[in-house]
């Protein structure tokens, strides 16, 4: 009897496959599948996915077996866009068809948004391209597993506390395209020693995030002015945190920050496009974003 594999065993269509809201219990599945993808998050990634008042997330099962084969999230952004984020799927269902299933579940809750964005590995990016999305951007996970960075930081840099919130916020909704305030305020809740702010004038000129993985720090958002604000508040977080393992999901390409990023040891993981369908590209001012939150978050 032939070995099962994805090679011999039939394709999955969408009558294969069931979907259920995703609950607390299953977040123990939901890490099993981000680690088999060799992924990074942890339960309280998976926990504001379940909590969020603009998401769903669906786990995906046989309709035959009952097994999980996959999982699948979606973030409201307002009515400009949605994005689709933790799809996951199963070694067992891969190259099966399981995933163009799992995006167009997750399309079809997004079906109320002028357009629809994701961050596409250069393997997901041909099933993508099929179900009518168009690249908008590359951006890059870099990786430093020793980061070092310059002990004097500027005075204009310090930590981002609830004060500051607000106006970071009120600037973030004009970089990023849409409103994610409680996106932020749980980001700077679970990992408040990356929030930093940049001020001039008295005037947020950048600003910074960071959250808790399985095996780095991921810092992002990082917004600002020009790279000099970046490098200056990025280098303060890497400062007080030497060997710590870090991963930044960069979109810059600006010189001074890739030289930075380069003399503070970080090494390209694997890349990333980001696509969209409906609407137009250029949401937000992607000149003042240096890296993102993250690709299951946009």
């Amino acid at each position: 009897m032939p070995e099962r594999n994805p090679t011999n065993l039939p394709p999955l269509e969408s009558a294969d496959i069931d979907f259920r809201a995703m609950q607390r219990a299953d977040i123990d599945v939901g890490l099993q599948l981000c680690r088999l993808a060799g992924w990074d998050q942890v339960s309280r990634d998976w926990e504001w996915f379940l909590s969020a008042r603009n998401t769903t997330t669906s786990v995906a099962f046989s309709g035959a077996t009952r097994q999980v084969i996959g999982t699948v999230a979606t973030i409201h952004y307002g009515a400009e866009f949605g994005w689709v984020g933790m799809l996951l799927v199963h070694p067992d269902a891969q190259g099966r068809g399981a995933g163009a299933v799992l995006l167009d579940h997750a399309t079809s809750q997004l079906n109320d948004v002028r357009s629809i964005r994701l961050d596409a590995t250069p393997a997901g990016r041909f099933l993508y391209r099929k179900r009518g999305f168009t690249d908008e951007f590359s951006l890059t996970r870099l990786e430093a597993v020793t980061a070092i960075a310059s002990p004097s930081p500027p005075t204009y840099v310090e930590p981002l506390t609830d004060d500051a919130l607000p106006d970071v916020i009120a600037l973030d909704r004009q970089v990023f395209g849409a409103d994610r305030a409680d996106l932020l305020e749980w980001m700077l809740r679970g990992a408040p020693e990356y929030g930093f702010v940049a001020r001039h004038s008295g005037r947020v000129s950048g600003y910074m995030f960071g959250r808790h993985g399985h095996a780095f720090g991921h810092l992002g958002p990082i917004v600002a002015a020009e790279a000099s604000v970046a490098v200056d508040m990025t280098s303060t977080c890497l400062v007080q945190r030497p060997g710590h393992p870090f991963v930044i999901d960069s979109v810059s390409t600006t010189g001074e920050w890739v030289q930075f990023l380069e003399r503070a040891g970080f090494r390209e993981q694997r890349p990333y496009i980001r696509m969209f369908r409906g609407g137009g590209a250029g949401l937000g001012v992607l000149s003042r974003q240096f890296a993102i939150l993250g690709p299951e978050f946009g």
